[in-house]
This record gives C-alpha cells, sequence and structure tokens, in this order.
C-alpha cells in the first residue's frame, strides 16, 4: 500500500464532503465503490483490460476523509505497487475540483447592535460553542464582548493600514489652552504600563497611569523563567520576597512537541525538555496590584475605565486627551513624555508605522480552567511550551501552550502564526471555536465539567525589523513600549517578556533622557528593545506561517518544527534555553542553521515557497546586520562597557545626546548581560531625580 495524496480541505463540512466525493466527483472511466468514509475506485472492466497485479493486491485506489481540529482531512492510497492507470491524471482531477468546490474561506464577525440584544444573543448563531461556555464563565459577558471589540479594533487597522485614525497631532507652537504640565510620564494602558510607570515613579517621576478596563483586569496571564525575573528585582521594583508572593507556581519541566505521524522518519522528533522556559507562572492579579501600591505610594496616579482619545505635542510638552467610560467626560492631561502600552489595539502604533505597524499576528486565544479534568490528564509539575496534535487546520498549524497555576489551575491556550492580511485579519471568534471544539482531542476532558475561571485572549504582534531604524517606535516626546512596540521574539516570547528582560535598558535610558531634557523623536528611537539576533528568527516564525489563499502539504509546517527542535533536542540545554530566550550568538545560529538544512535539504526550499522572493531578500539584508552585529560586539566586547564607566563622570553632563547615544549602543551589543555588576550598582545608575 502506498500512500498518494494528503490534503487538507479548509472546510468543517465533513459531511458535504463526503457527499461531494460520492456523488458529484466523476472520474471517466472508472467503477466507484461507495465507503463508509469516502471511495474505491476500480478499472472498469467493460472498458479496460488490465494486466493481473503480481502482489495479488487490488488494482484500486482507495480514497477515504477525516476530521480532526474542525478541519476535513482526505488521503488517497493505492493498494498495489504497480502504477494505477491514469494515476497522476486522476489525483490532479480530484484535486482541482475539491479546491474549486471547498475553497478558502475567511468567515466576517456579524454586526451586532448590543442596545437590541446581547453578546450572547447576537452570537449564538455563528459561534455557539464560544457563547455557552462563556456563560459559564465569570464575567463571561463582559469579556466576550471585549473579544468582539478588539477583533473590530484589529480588523479595523489592517483593512486601513494607508488611513489609519490620527490620534497624534504635531503643534509647532504650544496651545494657549492647555492645562499646566502636571506629570512627567503619561502610561496609556494598564498591564504592561503599569509595570514601567511604578519603577519610574519610585526613581521621583510624577507619573499618570490611563487604562481603558478597570484596574486589574487582564485577558492574560503571564509566564517567565526566574533568573529573567532578577531585573525587577535589581531595579529595586520589588523585594525578594515580593517577587515569591507573585509566583502562583513553577514547574519542573516544559514540553515542546509537534504532530508528527505524517512526517517522514528523518523529521520526526522526541520531546525537547525546556525546564527553565516560561516556567514561571505569575499570579496575574497579584503582580498588577503590587504595582499599583508601588506606583501609587511613589506619588502616581491611575486613572482606569478612561480611553484614550488624542494627543496634541509641542515643543513644551504633550497634552493627552481621555475620556471616561462610565461618565462619558472628556478630560486633558499634560506631561513631559506619553508612553504607548496599548498592545495590538493602539492606535498610535498604526498611526506611526502605516501599513507595517505589524508583519504578523498570533490571534491567542484559551482560558484558565480551575478543575474539573479526570485525574491523570496532567500533572500540575509540568506545562506544555509548544504543541500540536494535528496538521495545518484550515489554512493555519494550531499550536497549544499549558501552563499549571495556583492550585487546581490550567491555562491552556490555543494560536497560530499569522501574516497580516486584509482579507484574512485573523479572527479570535473563529479561534474560539476552534479552542472549545478541540480541547478534548488535544487534552482529554469534559467541557461541561471544567471549572471555567476566566478567558485569555488577544492578538500578539510581530514585526520584520530589518534594522534598528526599521519600526518607528517613537515620535517627539512620545515613546511605545511592549506589544505596541513590538519588538520581541517571534518564538515564545509576548510583550511582557521583551518589558521584563529589557527593563534596566529602557529604565535607564529613558532617565538619561528625562532628565536632559532629551525627547525628541531621534533620542526617544535610541530606546528600544530591538536585537539583531531576533530579528533573524524572524524567518523561522515565517516558516510556521500559510500564506493566505496558499495551500500547502498539510504536514509541512510540523516537519519544518519537527526539523528544527529535533537539532535542540541533541544540543546542551544551556544551548537551547539561550536559543529560545533569544541569547543566541552569531555562531550558534549558523551552526544550526546549517545542521538544519543538511538534516532536510529541502528546508531551503520550503522557506522560499512560504516566504517569497521579497522576504527572503529582506531577510538576506537582516542576516548582512546581525553579521555586522556580531563583528562589532566581538571587537567592543569587554573594554567598551569599562571606557564608559570611565568616561561617565566627565562625558554625561558635558554632552548628555552622546552619552544616551553610547549607552545605547552599550546595551544593543551586550543582549541580556546586566550593564553593572549586581543590583545596587544598577540602582546606584538610576538614582536620578527628574528635573521639575
Amino acid at each position: 500500500m502506498k500512500e498518494l495524496l494528503y490534503l487538507e480541505i479548509p472546510t468543517t463540512d465533513t459531511k458535504g464532503v463526503l457527499s461531494w466525493l460520492q456523488g458529484d466527483f466523476q472520474p471517466q472511466g472508472l467503477e466507484k465503490m461507495l465507503t463508509p468514509e469516502g471511495i474505491r475506485l476500480g478499472v472498469n472492466k467493460s472498458t479496460h483490460s488490465e494486466p493481473g497485479v503480481t502482489d495479488k493486491l487490488p488494482n484500486e485506489l482507495s480514497i477515504f476523509i477525516w476530521s480532526v481540529q474542525r478541519t476535513t482531512y482526505l488521503k488517497v492510497f493505492r493498494w498495489g505497487d504497480t502504477p494505477f492507470p491514469q494515476e497522476k491524471k486522476i489525483l490532479g482531477q480530484l484535486t482541482r475540483e475539491i479546491r474549486n468546490r471547498f475553497p478558502h474561506q475567511y468567515p466576517e464577525p456579524p454586526a451586532i447592535d448590543l442596545s437590541q440584544q446581547s453578546i450572547f444573543e447576537a452570537l449564538a448563531p455563528d459561534y455557539p460553542l464560544t457563547v455557552k461556555y462563556f456563560q459559564q464563565m465569570p464575567k463571561g459577558e463582559y469579556d466576550l464582548q471585549r473579544v468582539y471589540w478588539w477583533e473590530q479594533r484589529w480588523r479595523e487597522g489592517v483593512r486601513n493600514p494607508q488611513q489609519p485614525k490620527q490620534v497624534i497631532f504635531s503643534h509647532p507652537q504650544p496651545a494657549t489652552t492647555n492645562p499646566p504640565l502636571a506629570y512627567d510620564l503619561i502610561y496609556i494602558g494598564g498591564a504592561l504600563g503599569v509595570i514601567h510607570a511604578a519603577v519610574m515613579a519610585q526613581l521621583g517621576y510624577k507619573v499618570l497611569l490611563v487604562e481603558r478596563l478597570a484596574f486589574g483586569r487582564m485577558n492574560r496571564e503571564w509566564n517567565i523563567s526566574r533568573d529573567e525575573l532578577q531585573s525587577l528585582i535589581n531595579l529595586g521594583l520589588f523585594t525578594a520576597g515580593e517577587v515569591e508572593s507573585i509566583i502562583a507556581r513553577e514547574y519542573k519541566d516544559g514540553f515542546n512537541k509537534f504532530f508528527d505521524g505524517n512526517n517522514p522518519p528523518h523529521l520526526r522528533s522526541p520531546i525537547l525538555h525546556t525546564p527553565t522556559v516560561l516556567n514561571i507562572a505569575l499570579s496575574s492579579d497579584k503582580l498588577l496590584q503590587l504595582c499599583k501600591e508601588k506606583l501609587q505610594g511613589a506619588g502616581g496616579e491611575i486613572w482606569d475605565e478612561t480611553e484614550f482619545i488624542r494627543a496634541d505635542i509641542d515643543s513644551q510638552q504633550v497634552a493627552v486627551t481621555v475620556k471616561n467610560i462610565p461618565s462619558q467626560t472628556e478630560k486633558v492631561a499634560s506631561g513631559r513624555v506619553l508612553m504607548d502600552a496599548m498592545g495590538t489595539a493602539s492606535p498610535i502604533a498604526w498611526q506611526l508605522n502605516g501599513s507595517r505597524a505589524f508583519d504578523s499576528v498570533c490571534p491567542t486565544v484559551g482560558a484558565t480552567i480551575d478543575g474539573g479534568f479526570e485525574p491523570g490528564v496532567w500533572d500540575s509539575d509540568y506545562g506544555d511550551v509548544l504543541n500540536s496534535h494535528g496538521d495545518i487546520s484550515r489554512g493555519r498549524q494550531l499550536i497549544w501552550e499549558l501552563f499549571p497555576g495556583e492550585g487546581k489551575e490550567l491555562t491552556i491556550y490555543l494560536f497560530h502564526y499569522h501574516q497580516v492580511n486584509p482579507q484574512n485579519p485573523g479572527s479570535l471568534l473563529e479561534m474560539y471555536e476552534d479552542f472549545f471544539t478541540i480541547l478534548p482531542e488535544y487534552r482529554r476532558c469534559d467541557l461541561d465539567k471544567l471549572v471555567w475561571k476566566k478567558p485569555t485572549f488577544g492578538y500578539i504582534p510581530g514585526h520584520f525589523s530589518a534594522n534598528s531604524r526599521s519600526r518607528t517606535v517613537a515620535f517627539d516626546r512620545l515613546l511605545a513600549i511592549g506589544d505596541a512596540a513590538s519588538l520581541q521574539s517571534p518564538l515564545v516570547f509576548t510583550g511582557f517578556g521583551s518589558l521584563v528582560r529589557n527593563l534596566e535598558r529602557l529604565t535607564t535610558l529613558l532617565n538619561i533622557a528625562l532628565k536632559y531634557d532629551l525627547l525628541s523623536s531621534t533620542h526617544l528611537n535610541q530606546i528600544r528593545a530591538f536585537q539583531s539576533n531576533i530579528a533573524v528568527t524572524w524567518m523561522f516564525s515565517k516558516g510556521m506561517m500559510v500564506p493566505t489563499g496558499k495551500f500547502l502539504p498539510p504536514q509541512r509546517i510540523n516537519a519544518m518544527l519537527n526539523n528544527f527542535f529535533g537539532l535542540l533536542v541533541d544540543e546542551p540545554s544551556a544551548i537551547t534555553d539561550n536559543f529560545i530566550k533569544d541569547k543566541f550568538t552569531w555562531s550558534t545560529f549558523n551552526r544550526l542553521a546549517l545542521k538544519a538544512a543538511r538534516k532536510n535539504p529541502a528546508l531551503l526550499p520550503w522557506i522560499l515557497e512560504m516566504a517569497g522572493t521579497k522576504d527572503m531578500l529582506r531577510w538576506s539584508r537582516n542576516y548582512v546586520n546581525f553579521t555586522v552585529h556580531a563583528l562589532v560586539s566581538v571587537l567592543l566586547n569587554g573594554w567598551f562597557s569599562q571606557f564608559l564607566r570611565q568616561i561617565e563622570p566627565w562625558l554625561e553632563p558635558r554632552n548628555p545626546a552622546l552619552w544616551l547615544r553610547l549607552l545605547a549602543i552599550d546595551y544593543a551589543v551586550r543582549v541580556d548581560k546586566p550593564r553593572s555588576g549586581g543590583g545596587k550598582e544598577g540602582k546606584r545608575e538610576l538614582q536620578v531625580i527628574s528635573n521639575k
């Protein structure tokens, strides 16, 4: 028996495919026999006289379909070793006709009017399981409205990139109607924003935090590793005891495994163990409340349930117009710098970067579940960092994450890597219907017995940054952080991980800019978390995206993932840890890339097919920049940091702009290495109160 064809049919209507196959599909000159899952094709003996098959097997093709991941799949097998008459012609006809009958579809969420009906009533016809299980969650109606709002906001940005809504206005002269300067820093976005806001408030800056939701309401949980949390201690934000108090669980090991049932033997891989990657589950509620206490204790203010409207920037200040949602009243706050922490919902990011605000995105859905799994389904001492249980599904490679939390809690995510496309922006609601349908396929469970604590969802962005200047993260008196800046790893880290890992860099450089009033876009654009090694790994995430409208062999992405993760299985744990945490060097990247190409010579043609010539050329320039950066790092290693410490007392007060530039270079060439010898020295560098 030989497999001849394997197709993904991008539809949930498996019965419709079966009906079409058994009724409408008519290959000429062949006898069609119906089976429960498909058809058998044999030679019509009245019109053909074929020699007998030497291995005594039937001279037939067996075609059958099945459903998994809310997707239909088809395979064709030949029973014997001898080619079937007109075999290629039949397979070509089957492929063409099935693609025409069942093309890619990108459903739109319905337009709704919540003054006429509830969100549950509006969405139930299209997303019945999503409505059913959101109804079982505390504040489920509010959260489903948030899912719908976020998807609509995302779609609006993707489809109008050339004419994004203008929310930043620049004025040559200060307006006489602006209120007096009240704040040094105004943060928009209370999740990631409050972490950095608390750090800056403790340095003596007057800080305002504006949050659209009721403060502390999170749509995600956060995972990180213990060594990365150290930066929160080094900067004096938390004590070691406070860090321990926000850790919900620390698991023993994390697993990475991709489905390989349809991969050839050399592209199958054992489980990759990553015990120190995302192995700390934080209590987001406790973390946010602790940051709130730190912020307010240092004199900072929080305006929650307040929406950002616009910002007017002149040479003296930024005036931010916001609206209180419950009262629908507007007010204006003025400050020296506006910090954009609004994530992918940020209209500022769309305005500053236009059609390339975000090149890719991970539509992510899931839930925190507080029990209900049968014993033995999952051991809470372990996490699933990356896992797939099937091949490409309706034009997406679905990937699971599972992280144990406090007590019986498990937080489970389902996401896929997605190239931003106006025709196909990526849907949270479609993903949620997938999530509630296929969760029992991933982890054995009865959904009606699970205790749903809260949903977790969002759009995690990515940007193909060719160099440190290819993405705008700053304007005069404005700086983006976290997902709004979109400078993080394309693999497993979100804006939270990027912010925490670069917290010292961002804080130190912003402190200098504020101290010396270096608040133009030129200066603030140097305060960024760009890493040249992350830019190179963009192509890795590109290889996990199915281009819109394109059909790939269903097993293709799993084959690529197993190809690469199989190499990491054989590497020392330190190499694996560094690679996944974006600490890999030029030599490590090249060594692993060459090994991957030798193991699977088809890898480069596969990537070229998925990425296209344009992105391959962009990546080539990226690689050159990475090589130059590596060479500069070698030349500056060791002596440059020491030299800066020696000239700091003389250079900083005389030429602060040059000092800011040199310090930014120093951080860039020493990615993930602390500038100082420890926490005390790190805090000493930041003991500068802003000029009032």
